[in-house]
Formats: structure tokens, sequence, C-alpha cells
């Protein structure tokens, strides 16, 4: 296991009902940080690791924090607590 956001990712990201190539679009449109669809796949299987600015640009794409990326929260995907 490389990171421990995956299965919070592919939660919050089905949530917004986006595809990982949306995802990945808005990473780099938004954030400038240039991930591909396989890029994202990866870390959603925990197989990739995920970078602090990484993390930074999925919380701010997906509107929660980092903090419940990495470890959750009590409102599942409704844990925008800043």
């Amino acid at each position: 296991m490389k990171n421990v956001i995956g299965a919070r990712l592919k939660n919050i990201r089905t949530q917004h009902e986006m595809s990982q190539v949306e995802l990945a679009a808005a990473l780099e449109v938004e954030h400038d940080v240039k991930l591909d669809r396989s890029d994202i796949s990866e870390i959603e299987r925990g197989q990739r690791g995920v970078k602090d600015f990484e993390l930074d640009a999925f919380a701010k794409v997906l509107d929660v924090t980092p903090a419940w990326l990495l470890r959750g929260g009590e409102e599942e995907g409704n844990a925008r607590a800043l």
C-alpha cells in the first residue's frame, strides 16, 4: 500500500460524478498539476503515492480538506471544514 487516500479519493470523485479523465483535467487547468487517468487509477488503488501538492490540489478540486482525504471524518464527502 503506497497511500491512504485512494478509497476516499474514489468515493468523493464519484460523488462529484467526475471521471478520472475529468479529474485529471481539472487538476491541470485549475492547479497546474499534471496527472493522467492512469496516475489517478493507481492512486485510487493504493499503488501510487501522493505528493503534498497533489493532495492539496485533489482537496481543492473535490471541495474537501486534505485532512479528510488522509483520515476521513464523520460525514463522508461533506468534510470541508476550514
